[in-house]
């Protein structure tokens, strides 16, 4: 009987390892069918992402008016030609508009702005910024990767009693364990509604802005450079014919002087040439006033304190150049500040997809892994493995209209970019017909000048004849001199003013710029962008 039981009893042992042996197989496949099953449902999330549907409006270009041709007559020098790209025989270079006036030092002066101005710095920097919440939007279409690891070490109280009792019969179990843990985790939301990718949408859109707002910015800068450059050019032509006079008056003083001494003339003739050359040179001094005044915007404008600029008197009188034209249709295209503004209203039509998305639910798919043991020893083997997979589904009932509203609000902003946009628009065809009538008009009173300017030097001629030949008094003199001056000096303005009109028109054409000049979203979301960068504000300005 002993014998029989002891042979029962291995059986019973053997059975129970083959049912252990089972177990063991059994736990096995079912770990490995759950790792597969997890690996189906990531796989399927993967696929529903990847075909997911895009919530929210297309974008459309809205519509604006736009008419055939400029109601204002075109000049005689406004060229019907295009900017060209730059050739050394081009006196149109795209971008360097300024070179058309071959004015060596004003092209001097306007390739600083691009370097030195702060104002352009900050545009650019806004810019790069922009790029940056591109990107960071980006990262929004990839799995988020994580990992931990901890090492935690505790010691249970001596004074808690214990179940099972201790070696030494006391009922308490002190002792010290740690717990030292390795996890690593992946997360990741399909965009399944398309709001990431409507929101990296917005931000290229938004990165144009920026981009379009640079050159609009730095156009701005360079026409305002060469308004205030031709108006130090008009001040120095407004010397120089003061000066010409103060001569010229100092000629008539000498002469009434010696008249007076041989008593042909009165003392009231000599005070009166003095007064008028006295008057004169004060005049050829206070343009200096205005001179210094632009002279010092001159250099902040290209980055540099007023002291270390000195721009140098010329006497050359320039002439307004031919300008290269457009029809009304593609200024639309030319205009950075247009562009900024269509941009904007990209931006706004995308924003509009990112609030309707609000009202879908958000797939979640999470898988975290890890070892957790109390000892390094048997923190790697098998039995210390641990993961958690699975999807989770997220979905707002009820929000008191909280969402609607966000959506009436990004309606709403669209809308209003929309009406910024025309409104732009329209702003940009008066620009450009104020300066044409500007131009044909300043144009017509400058030959009309010429002849004033003719006439009075005439009288001045016979005045002064008659005046020598003692049949008038030094007044009808006075009063010739007076008028010639006069009529010189406004024909001096009106030149002046010609070329602050070309500068302005130019402005209001663009610059030779075109949309197409924006940055694409490829070049947007590129470790470095198509546009020129200017240098960091720390960097020293070059000196003309």
């Amino acid at each position: 009987m002993t014998q029989k039981h002891a042979e029962m009893a291995q059986k019973s042992v053997e059975i129970t390892q083959k049912n252990a042996k089972n177990t063991q197989k059994t736990l096995e496949i079912t770990r490995k069918n759950t790792e597969i099953g997890g690996f189906r449902v990531a796989i399927l999330g993967l696929i529903v992402g990847t075909t997911a549907c895009t919530v929210g409006p297309k974008y459309v270009k809205p519509s604006t008016p736009v008419s055939a041709a400029y109601r204002e007559q075109l000049p005689p020098n406004f060229k019907e030609q295009d900017w060209k790209v730059g050739e050394p025989s081009d006196q149109l270079k795209k971008g360097k508009w300024w070179e058309i006036f071959q004015d060596s030092q004003l092209s001097s002066l306007e390739e600083q702005v691009n370097v030195s101005n702060q104002t352009v710095a900050a545009a650019e920097a806004q810019f790069r910024q922009a790029r940056a919440v591109v990107q960071a939007a980006r990262a929004g279409l990839y799995p988020t990767v994580t990992g931990s690891a901890s090492v935690i070490g505790q010691r249970s109280s001596g004074s808690r009693s214990s179940s099972s009792g201790s070696a030494n019969g006391s009922g308490f179990s002190p002792g010290a364990s740690a717990d030292i843990g390795l996890t690593g985790a992946v997360s990741w939301v399909p965009d399944l509604w398309g709001q990431i990718h409507k929101t990296i949408e917005a931000d290229v859109a938004s990165a144009q802005v920026t981009a379009a707002q640079l050159e609009n910015a730095r156009l701005s800068l360079q026409a305002e450079l060469a308004l205030d450059y031709f108006q130090l050019r008009g001040l120095d032509s407004e010397r120089q014919l003061l000066d010409t006079n103060v001569a010229g008056y100092l000629q008539a003083l000498e002469l009434t002087q010696n008249r007076f001494n041989q008593g042909v003339a009165s003392q009231i003739d000599v005070a009166q040439a003095q007064t008028q050359l006295e008057t004169t040179r004060a005049q050829a001094t206070e343009t200096q006033v205005a001179r210094a005044q632009f002279e010092h915007a001159i250099a902040i404008l290209i980055g540099k304190p007023p002291s270390e600029l000195s721009i140098a008197a010329v006497t050359a009188t320039p002439q307004p150049p031919a300008i290269p034209g457009m029809v009304p249709s593609q200024l639309l295209e030319r205009r950075p500040d247009i562009a900024a503004a269509e941009r904007q209203v990209a931006s706004a039509n995308a924003e509009i997809g990112v609030a309707k998305t609000a009202f879908y639910p958000t797939l979640t798919l999470g898988l975290s892994a890890g070892l957790e043991g109390s000892s390094l020893l048997n923190l790697f083997s098998w039995p210390s493995r641990l993961f958690s997979l699975g999807p989770s589904l997220a979905q707002t009932f009820f929000d008191a209209g909280k969402r609607r509203a966000l959506t009436a609000e990004a309606q709403a902003a669209y809308d209003a970019t929309v009406a910024n946009y025309r409104e732009n628009v329209l702003a940009a065809f008066q620009q450009v017909e104020d300066q044409l009538a500007a131009l044909r008009i300043l144009d017509q009173e400058s030959k009309e000048q010429s002849l004033a300017v003719a006439a009075a030097e005439r009288s001045l001629s016979l005045a002064l004849i008659q005046y020598q030949g003692g049949v008038t008094a030094y007044l009808q003199v006075i009063t010739a001199q007076a008028a010639a001056l006069q009529n010189e000096n406004t024909a001096v303005q009106l030149l002046t003013r010609r070329m602050t009109a070309s500068v302005d028109l130019i402005q209001a054409l663009g610059g030779g710029w075109t949309v197409a000049d924006l940055p694409t979203a490829d070049q947007i979301t590129a470790k470095s962008s198509g546009i020129a960068q200017a240098p960091p504000p720390s960097s020293q300005p070059t000196t003309p």
